[in-house]
C-alpha cells in the first residue's frame, strides 16, 4: 500500500478531453492524460483492500493494488511487468474497456472509485515510451504447429501466448490488416491503429505469422488447416449482426453499423473510396442521421456521424432511461446500471429510450424518415403504448443492435464443430475444446458478443489449454 491515507487525502481526478468543438473535426486520439505526479497521487487512493474487488471485476484479474503500489512509488517499470503478468495489450483494455474494476473498488461504495483504467494506460504508454516493451521469443522451439482464425483481441492473445510456449503460429486474417474489431470496429478517435501495428510487429519478432486477406472457409478450407497445423484455434469472433426486421429495413439507407464504422477507419488508414466502400460510400455528411441500439457501438457511429458532418443524430433505445446513480448498496460489486453518456454523447446527439421501430419510409428507393412508437415496460415486458406514434427524419439509419453470434457460413460450417443453444461454438471454460479434435474455440465465437478485456482473458486461457494439450503441460498463465 502506498500511502495509508491516500484515499482520505485525494479526490478521485478523471483525465481530461479536448474540447469537443475541436475534436470532432479530426479522427485522433483526444484524451489528455494525467501529469506524473497527478496519476501518483490517484495510485495513492488505492487502499490495498483485504479481499481486492477489483481483481474479480477485471476479467483478466488484473494485479491491480500491486502496479497501483508501484506507480505511488515511481517504479514504473516493474508496473509494467506486473500489468503485462496479466494482460498481453493494456494499451488497448486502457483505451476502450469500461472498466469493470472500477464499478467493483470498495472505494466506489462510500466514494468514488480509484481512476484505475487511466493508471493501467498510463503504465503501457509509459513502458512504450521508455523501450521497455520488446519481443519475447522463446528460448526453444517444440516443433508443434498452430493456427489461429482471427485476429481480433482473443486471437492475438492466444497467439501471442502460444509463439512465447515455443509453438509456431500462424494466424488467420480475413481482413487485409490484423486486429478484428479492434481495427474496423472502434473508431480511431477512440484507439489510433499504430497501437495494433506496433504490437503485431512484436508478435512477428517473437515468431507468429500473418496471414491476412485470407478467409478460412472462402480463401483455404478448414480440412487443409486440420491436415497442415496439429492444432487449430477459431477466435473469429461474433460477426452475425442482429437485424431490424420490420417493413423497409432493405431500403439502402438502413445500413450496419460495422460497415458505417469500417469505411471510416479504412479511410483514415489511406484506402480509397473504392477500397473502403465496396457496396458504395457510406457517409452522413449533411444528412439526418438516426443510430438504433444504445451501446457503445451506437456510441461509436454517434462520434463518426458528427465527424462527417451529419445534420442531426438521434440515437434510440429500446429499454427504458436508466437512473442517473446507480443504488451501491444493492449493485456493489457488481457491473451497474445507470446512465452513462461517453465523449460522443457530450459532441452532440439526441437520446431516447424506451423507443420500438415500427417501419422505414422511404421514397424514390431513398429513406426519408423512421416510424417510431413509445413504449412502457411492466415486469420486464414491453408494451406499445396507444397513439404514441412518432415520425423522425432520417436519410441514414445505423443498425447498432449486437451480434447474435458467429457467422455459420464458412469456417464454422467447414469445421463441423457442435454449437451451444445460443449459436456459439461450444467449449468450456476450462479446455476450450470443441467437439472435433484438436480444434479449440475462444473468444466471442465461444462466448459471445462481449468485451476486449475478455476476449484477452479467453486468449490466454485458451493458449494455456491448447500448450497442455500438446505437450502434456503448461506453464503458461491462466
Amino acid at each position: 500500500m502506498g500511502k495509508e491515507t491516500g484515499f482520505l487525502e485525494y479526490e478521485r481526478k478523471d483525465r481530461q478531453y479536448a474540447d469537443p468543438r475541436e475534436r470532432v473535426r479530426h479522427y485522433k486520439e483526444f484524451a489528455i492524460p494525467h501529469p506524473e505526479p497527478d496519476l501518483r497521487l490517484q495510485a495513492a487512493r488505492c487502499m490495498n483492500c483485504g479481499i481486492p474487488y477489483c481483481h474479480n471485476g477485471c476479467p483478466v484479474n488484473n494485479l491491480i493494488p500491486d502496479w497501483n503500489h508501484l506507480v505511488y512509488e515511481a517504479d514504473w517499470k516493474n508496473a509494467l511487468e506486473a500489468l503485462h503478468s496479466t494482460n498481453n495489450f493494456p494499451e488497448f483494455t486502457g483505451r476502450v474497456c469500461p472498466a469493470p474494476c472500477e464499478a467493483a473498488c470498495t472505494l466506489n461504495i462510500t466514494d468514488q472509485p480509484v481512476t484505475i483504467k487511466s493508471i493501467e494506460n498510463a503504465i503501457a504508454d509509459r513502458g512504450w515510451a521508455e523501450g521497455w516493451i520488446v519481443p519475447r521469443p522463446p528460448a526453444r522451439r517444440t516443433g508443434k504447429r498452430v493456427a489461429v482464425v482471427g485476429s481480433g483481441p482473443a486471437g492475438l492473445a492466444c497467439a501471442q501466448q502460444l509463439a512465447r510456449a515455443g509453438h509456431s503460429v500462424t494466424v488467420f486474417e480475413k481482413s487485409d490488416r490484423v486486429g478484428g474489431l479492434l481495427r474496423y470496429g472502434i473508431p480511431d478517435f477512440k484507439m489510433e491503429k499504430y497501437l495494433i501495428n506496433r504490437r503485431a510487429v512484436q508478435m512477428e519478432a517473437e515468431g507468429v505469422h500473418f496471414r491476412t486477406s485470407t478467409e478460412v472457409g472462402v480463401d483455404v478450407s478448414f480440412a487443409s488447416l486440420k491436415e497442415n497445423f496439429d492444432a487449430v484455434v477459431m477466435a473469429g469472433g461474433a460477426e452475425d449482426p442482429r437485424q431490424l426486421g420490420i417493413p423497409g429495413a432493405e431500403l439502402p439507407g438502413v445500413r450496419l453499423a460495422m460497415e458505417f464504422l469500417t469505411q471510416q477507419n479504412k479511410r483514415n488508414a489511406g484506402d480509397d473510396e473504392v477500397r473502403a466502400a465496396p457496396r458504395g460510400t457510406l457517409s452522413a455528411r449533411g444528412k439526418h442521421v438516426v443510430v438504433i441500439g444504445g451501446g457503445d457501438t451506437g456510441s461509436d457511429c454517434v462520434g463518426t456521424s458528427n465527424r462527417q458532418g451529419a445534420a442531426s443524430v438521434t440515437q434510440l433505445e429500446i429499454m427504458p432511461q436508466p437512473p442517473e446513480r446507480e443504488n451501491k448498496a444493492l449493485t456493489w460489486p457488481h457491473w451497474p446500471l445507470k446512465m452513462r453518456t461517453s465523449t460522443s454523447h457530450e459532441e452532440g446527439a439526441n437520446r431516447d429510450w424506451a423507443v420500438m421501430t415500427k417501419r422505414v419510409i422511404g421514397e424514390g428507393g431513398e429513406v426519408t424518415g423512421l416510424v417510431c412508437a413509445r413504449l412502457e415496460w411492466k415486469d420486464g415486458r414491453m408494451e406499445e403504448i396507444a397513439g404514441s406514434e412518432f415520425t423522425l427524419p432520417a436519410d441514414l439509419i445505423l443498425l447498432a443492435m449486437g451480434f447474435v453470434g458467429p457467422r455459420k457460413t464458412g469456417l464454422v460450417e467447414q469445421a463441423g464443430v457442435e454449437l451451444c443453444n445460443r449459436g456459439n461454438v461450444k467449449a468450456d471454460t476450462d479446455a476450450y475444446a470443441t467437439s472435433e479434435d484438436a480444434v479449440f474455440a475462444c473468444g466471442d465465437m465461444r462466448r459471445g458478443q462481449s468485451l476486449v478485456v475478455w476476449a484477452i482473458r479467453e486468449g490466454r486461457q485458451c493458449a494455456r489449454a491448447v500448450d497442455a494439450a500438446l505437450m502434456g503441460v503448461s506453464e503458461l498463465p491462466r
